[in-house]
């Protein structure tokens, strides 16, 4: 029930924020969203490896991530750049052998985040209905996995990362994604053809399933539930946008291809 209440309190502000806000708010928006995910990806690591606290403490990597998200193009200088900082700020570590992999965390926690959504910025400045797709066809998906896989499901599909999911909720999240994807563009963008726009779908939610199941190997290899608590009934905002991170540039990718959308 409460994840139900959650997801229906925030379903109103979220679709105005991606198809109708101005701008500045949109990425705002995905900005204090990223915030929030670094700390819990932070957290997450920290749970099985303690140094990662201090990580998660430091404002440079929130900083950096919200300068990939907002300045204009040019990551291959900034993911240099920052990735200089990183080793430097992860120096002051008082274990000089945890150096190299505080530093890897959180080059790979800002760019796993925030890379994304900088994804996200270009796919709205093309529509807002591309990026609204992008969102909804995976968060449908999940709600259809979730109440499947709740109802029939019996065969596990990852019982080592993730116990819960079974191959009926992952078949019923596919299903969902390419029928009700396809009706949305349909509709909303219509001049996407039929077979792109099914293929389309199936590649969204094929991503956002991996993107669940990656953050699920990254709490198991932790021993936590959930990324955080900050949702009800979905945990952490990571548990919430996990599929969302991996979907969002691959639609991005895709509709920017000649050969895919012509």
């Amino acid at each position: 029930m409460k994840r139900l209440i959650t997801g229906l309190v925030m379903m109103p502000l979220f679709f105005w924020i991606v198809a109708f806000a101005p701008d500045w708010v949109f990425v705002g928006a995905l900005a204090a969203v990223g915030c929030f995910c670094l700390y819990e990806f932070f957290g997450i690591l920290g749970a099985r490896f303690p140094e990662y606290e201090s990580v998660q403490r430091n404002p440079a990597g929130y900083a950096a991530g919200l300068f990939l998200l907002i300045l204009p193009s040019s990551e291959g200088l900034f993911l240099t750049l920052f990735a200089l900082l990183a080793l430097l700020l992860t120096l002051r570590s008082r274990d000089l052998g945890a150096v190299l992999p505080l530093a890897g965390g959180l080059v790979l926690g800002v760019i796993y985040v925030f890379g994304p959504w900088r994804a996200g910025v270009g796919l709205r400045a093309l529509s807002p209905w591309w990026m609204l797709f992008a969102l909804a066809v995976n968060w449908a998906g999940d709600t259809f996995a979730y109440y499947t896989g709740r109802a029939i499901g019996k065969r596990k599909l990852a019982p080592r990362v993730s116990p819960g999911k079974s191959w009926e909720g992952t078949i019923a999240s596919s299903v969902a994604a390419m029928v009700l994807g396809t009706v949305y563009l349909h509709y909303l963008l219509p001049q996407t053809p039929l077979v792109p726009a099914v293929f389309l779908c199936f590649a969204a939610n094929a991503a956002g399933q991996l993107g669940d199941l990656a953050e699920s190997a990254l709490k198991r290899g932790a021993g936590v539930k959930d990324s955080g608590t900050l949702l009800p009934g979905h945990g952490g905002w990571l548990d919430r946008v996990d599929s969302s991170l991996f979907s969002v540039p691959v639609v991005y990718w895709l509709i920017q291809q000649e050969w895919f959308l012509p």
